[in-house]
């Protein structure tokens, strides 16, 4: 099968699934698995495609975002087990922040007995946080509807009260060359400022979200410590030539 036909018949199953395993696009052009990758990588380069863990996907929508009942659905194991680490990570008696998000949501349980205080913009975090007797405090600004989060310029003098031992931080798109990166330019501006108060910054991102970019920047890759659960091989040594990466795997 000549080239043109090969990257035709791969977007055309993208269309069809939205994301396709390498060993599907093998099986559907007769090819090798090494000559599948050199397309992908082809393809990705003209914007046409982002390859993931094992394949490839659609390219999101720059602005595109879910509500967190539908992030909620996503990746549940993979988020807990991201959770679970970051919160191993949490030393007693620390003050740290939690972002609005579906990933730090499920970092509460395993703060209860660390007598942490918590700062957060995210409002579905409080009731949990108190139920889980976590010390808590509620920055100001304008709820946003769709994430549930805090923002805007009342979010940010909030912040700027405080001073954090660790921030973990969601991100909707994580790239070697774009950074961190959200669809919402308030939301990324409160996120970068509590990883500039804090002394160790952590985003917490599912491999969904990886080598993918949305509109508003957040930070660079360097600026943070990278927590995920699945990474190649290929991509590791792109992400670690620039930060610190954990991958919290099965």
């Amino acid at each position: 099968m000549l080239t043109e036909e090969r990257h035709r018949l791969i977007l055309e199953l993208l269309a069809q699934k939205g994301v396709v395993k390498l060993q599907e696009l093998v099986e559907a052009t007769g090819s090798s698995e090494s000559t599948i990758r050199r397309d992908l990588t082809q393809l990705e380069k003209e914007k046409q495609l982002r390859r993931v863990h094992g394949g490839a996907a659609l390219l999101q929508q720059k602005r595109e975002e879910l509500s967190v009942s539908e992030k909620s659905l996503k990746y549940i194991e993979e988020k807990r087990r991201i959770a679970a680490y970051a919160a191993s990570l949490v030393q007693k008696g620390n003050c740290i922040y939690l972002d609005a998000g579906t990933t730090t949501w499920e970092m509460i349980p395993h703060l209860a007995d660390k007598e942490v205080t918590v700062v957060t913009n995210g409002v579905m975090h409080v009731e949990r946080l108190l139920e889980h007797n976590v010390t808590t405090y509620l920055v100001g600004g304008m709820i946003k509807p769709k994430t549930k989060a805090l923002i805007g310029r009342g979010a940010i003098e909030s912040l700027r009260q405080y001073r954090f031992d660790q921030c973990f931080i969601g991100a909707n798109g994580v790239h070697d060359e774009y950074g961190y990166t959200t669809p919402d330019p308030e939301e990324a501006l409160v996120k970068y400022t509590a990883m500039q108060l804090a002394q160790r910054a952590y985003v917490l991102a599912d491999h969904s979200k990886l080598n993918e970019s949305a509109f508003a920047k957040i930070a660079d890759l360097h600026e943070a410590v990278l927590i995920t659960d699945e990474l190649d091989e290929e991509w590791q040594e792109r992400y670690k030539a620039k930060t610190t990466v954990e991958v919290v795997a099965l």
